[in-house]
């Protein structure tokens, strides 16, 4: 196969667990052009890649459909040998079977599946990670060993960071799309009460998230926090969590962040739970959930804007105690600075 393109245009942890892909396709044809559509706002996670040709945006914003006769275009021209589609909607199917690649796969989800070459089930039920659901994609052209995601910040990425290595810090992104998958700002202020005061701490996140952490700054009595939200790009934040003692993360995007960069994690999981696949994979990475089974718990694959049972235990009842006994681990490994 000399042209690949694999296509995933959810949100942004999606895209940097596809990433796995193009480390196995990469290796397996080593020669081959890889090229990769996402949506408009998740380019700047695969900025300078080195494994990649090209990155084509679909940009709703031009107009849905607009766009996807323009990349429709685009694709069609190149004569895909390998189209390898993860997402599981409508729209990317379609680019998927008028492809006119030689090979088409996809997720029987998604509703032109039948269209492609090859389709395999897409099961949250069964634990399986998925970067494992994914891989069963390229199974048949490469091996049954599933790759990492990896992320590639650059020298200059990395460089932005350097000055906020000095000492040992600490990562939070105190932040999530949804509510329910959200650990509760007064928990994050808690914690932040309780560290050592050897650690500085750095809380990351966008620039809507800002106002959030000021608010978490503002009610804690730790003196040795910034709020970096805003000022670091996606992969600069990724350089920043590479070397941190521990990344406390919610189960949203900068997870999957440090997984990409083997940073160590503890993912702390709200109305979510890890069987759903999309888990920690670094190293270090543990998880930190409440403790006892709850009724309600899960209750989506996504969470909600407000807690559908009102009470939010799933959150409100994981203890403190329990963050505080990964970064006592954490502190245990070796630091490389």
């Amino acid at each position: 196969m000399k042209k690949i393109l694999i296509i995933q245009t959810a949100f942004l942890g999606d895209v940097v667990l596809a990433t796995a892909l193009v480390e196995k396709l990469h290796a397996c044809y080593p020669g081959a052009q890889l090229d990769f559509l996402l949506r408009k706002g998740n380019e700047s996670l695969l900025k300078g890649h080195p494994l990649l040709s090209q990155v084509l945006i679909w940009d709703k914003q031009q107009g849905k459909y607009k766009s996807l006769l323009q990349l429709l275009g685009q694709i069609r021209s190149q004569k895909y040998d390998l189209v390898v589609n993860v997402q599981r909607f409508g729209a990317t199917g379609l680019l998927t079977a008028l492809s006119g690649a030689t090979t088409t796969v996809g997720f029987d989800k998604n509703p032109f599946s039948r269209f492609f070459t090859r389709r395999y089930p897409h099961d949250i039920a069964s634990g399986t990670h998925e970067v494992e659901r994914n891989h069963l994609l390229i199974q048949a052209v490469t091996d049954a060993v599933a790759a990492a995601p990896k992320l590639y910040p650059s020298e200059a990425d990395f460089a932005k960071v350097q000055p906020l290595k000095a000492e040992p810090f600490i990562c939070m992104a105190p932040t999530s799309v949804w509510f329910t998958k959200q650990y509760p700002l007064e928990q994050w202020v808690q914690l932040l009460d309780s560290l050592d005061n050897k650690y500085k701490v750095y809380l990351l996140g966008s620039p809507a998230d800002k106002e959030h952490c000021n608010t978490i700054i503002a009610q804690s009595i730790n003196t040795r926090v910034a709020n970096l939200c805003g000022q670091l790009n996606l992969l600069q934040s990724a350089a920043l969590m590479r070397d941190a003692v521990l990344n406390y993360v919610n189960d949203s995007g900068p997870m999957h962040l440090a997984s990409a960069l083997n940073a160590p994690t503890c993912a702390i999981y709200c109305s979510t739970v890890p069987g759903f696949g999309f888990g920690p994979l670094a190293d270090f990475a543990r998880i930190v959930e409440r403790p006892e089974p709850l009724y309600c718990r899960p209750c989506g694959l996504h969470g909600y804007k407000a807690c559908p049972e009102g009470h939010f235990k799933c959150a409100r009842e994981i203890r403190n105690e329990q963050l505080l006994e990964v970064l006592a681990l954490a502190g245990q490994r070796p630091q490389s600075g």
